[in-house]
């Protein structure tokens, strides 16, 4: 007997896959990224080997779905919301090359190559979406916007330790652009419209996450120059970071839902800007400002890993919405 897709049964399930399940992944990497930072080499290389097991099977997971339900997948990715995190698997791609770096530089140039021209093309391909002939209203947008300009300038952070350093120049400018034009947007969308709905609340953190990465890709191809735009990037960061923390309380009474790993990558990105600050300035504030940071990035990523497998096991997730 055919299961109907839109029942909680295991096709069912598979149908309503989300494709926000990568954002798991960019926040274990990101993990990873800020516990190397840290200085905690060991610990760095057990995250990324648990975050390469979750990789695969996500992977193999959405593969089977977009086999199994390509009508499903171009549902998501006809969705205003959902559209901006198909640069989450990439990113985390792209995220995994920079942790393996030392540990199989080899693969680690071919996973980088692979997602700087996937980023490319899914750059191109998402902003030709955004300006075609559908109508986003302004109650559409939220900070998952931002994703595909955060993707642009991770691309930077490997391009130039392989030497590809006009590459990394294109992928920082352009997302420094779509960073710029989505703040303003987004901003006119928080003050001006209705409050975002409560699932997409928690994307305010994505926030965080755009000046973090630019700080550590600009002084990455500066030669560690902490100059007048590297202050304004990590500045803009800790900013964000404060009004983000003004909005924790209301976020914490929320009912738990798969966009609240949304916390984890920009915490990451935040604590690993901390880390390299610090270490470029020889600021010890930054330093220890970058372990109570590592601090909190722990304990979030473990209480979402506890809440998503409770979700998980109650049947909460992959549901239709």
């Amino acid at each position: 007997m055919q299961v109907d897709t839109d029942m909680g049964g295991e096709t069912g399930r598979l149908a309503h896959f989300p494709i926000t399940f990568f954002g798991v992944t960019m926040g274990v990497f990101g993990l990873g990224l800020a516990l190397r930072a840290g200085g905690f080499a060991p610990a760095s290389q057990a995250i990324t080997g648990a975050g390469v097991l979750l990789l695969v099977g996500l992977f193999a997971t959405y593969l089977l779905k977009a086999f199994r339900f390509p009508d499903r997948v171009a549902e998501e990715w006809n969705h205003p919301v959902k559209l901006s995190f198909f640069p989450a698997a990439n990113i985390s791609v792209l995220l995994l090359s920079l942790l393996l770096q030392d540990m199989a530089p080899g693969l680690s140039a071919v996973l980088w190559v692979t997602g700087a021209a996937v980023q490319a093309v899914l750059t191109v391909v998402i902003v030709s979406a955004w300006i075609s002939h559908r109508a986003f209203g302004p109650v559409m947008l939220s900070p998952a916007w931002f994703i595909p300009a955060v993707a642009n300038v991770i691309v930077p952070l490997g391009g130039v330790h392989l030497g590809f350093g006009e590459v990394a120049w294109y992928f920082f400018a352009v997302g420094l652009l779509f960073w710029l034009i989505l703040l303003t947007l987004v901003f006119n969308r928080l003050i001006f419209h209705d409050p975002l709905p409560g699932k997409l609340r928690p994307t305010l953190v994505i926030m965080i996450a755009p000046p973090s990465v630019a700080y550590l890709a600009w002084t990455g191809m500066n030669g560690g120059e902490v100059d007048a735009l590297a202050q304004v990037l990590i500045n803009i960061a800790i900013f964000f970071a404060a009004i983000v923390a003004v909005q924790v309380p209301a976020l914490l009474r929320l009912p738990f839902a798969m966009s609240f790993w949304a916390l984890s990558f920009p915490l990451a990105a935040l604590t690993t800007a901390m880390f390299r600050h610090g270490d470029l300035t020889g600021s010890d504030q930054f330093w220890f400002a970058g372990v109570g940071m590592l601090a909190l990035l722990i304990l979030t990523i473990a209480a979402l890993g506890v809440r998503t497998v409770r979700a998980a096991m109650a049947g909460e997730i992959c549901q239709p919405e």
